[in-house]
């Protein structure tokens, strides 16, 4: 009786011990970053202030679609045409083309006067309708150039006319880091919006 007792209490212990020996070679997810990088506008409403549109005259910015390579929080660095990596401990805090999206409607919002919707209002009234494609929001590694590169088209009259155009910028960045990675990035971001805005002003 004891012995069957003592075989139960066995066959128990058996399976904890186990799995506390595997819980040291079973990761459930990767560690997060010490920080998690994002982008800021270089210009933007002011708090406070409030925008009103009459029909047409709203500008819907859809989240611009992104190559398999952006596809996720990281930052690519490209050595060559052919080969991609990624930047050691740099994560965003969201998706690049959902940071970018953002970011343009700040400066479109603040550079033109007018009122950007997202896709959420896109159904009372899209008014201009900017999208695109996130092609490049990576760092050169050749060149130490962050580089971003937006394909953007432009819908008016209803989707009546479409125009499409490239917009790129580029910036210098010091090191491969996280750090000044993000901050190259950001600076030649705002430039692409800068380009945007100017052209959806026109």
């Amino acid at each position: 009786m004891i012995m069957a007792r003592q075989a139960r209490i066995l066959s128990l212990t058996i399976p904890f011990a186990a799995l506390l020996a595997l819980s040291g070679c079973i990761s459930f997810g990767a560690k997060p970053p010490p920080t998690l990088l994002t982008l800021f506008p270089a210009a933007a409403m002011p708090a406070g202030e409030s925008r009103t549109a009459v029909a047409g005259q709203g500008v819907t910015i859809l989240t611009p679609r992104v190559p398999a390579a952006l596809a996720n929080n990281r930052i690519p660095v490209r050595s060559d045409d052919t080969s991609i990596a990624y930047v050691k401990d740099a994560q965003w805090a969201d998706s690049p083309n959902r940071l970018f999206r953002a970011l343009l409607a700040d400066v479109v919002t603040a550079r033109t006067g007018r009122m950007v919707l997202d896709n959420r209002q896109f159904s009372f009234d899209p008014g201009t309708t900017i999208s695109g494609e996130l092609r490049n929001f990576t760092i050169d590694a050749a060149s130490m150039q962050a580089v971003v590169t937006y394909d953007a088209a432009r819908a008016t009259d209803g989707g009546a006319k479409i125009e499409e155009r490239r917009f790129e910028a580029r910036a210098p960045v010091s090191t491969i880091e996280p750090g000044p990675a993000a901050v190259a990035l950001n600076t030649a971001a705002n430039q692409v919006a800068d380009q945007v805005a100017a052209w959806i002003g026109n």
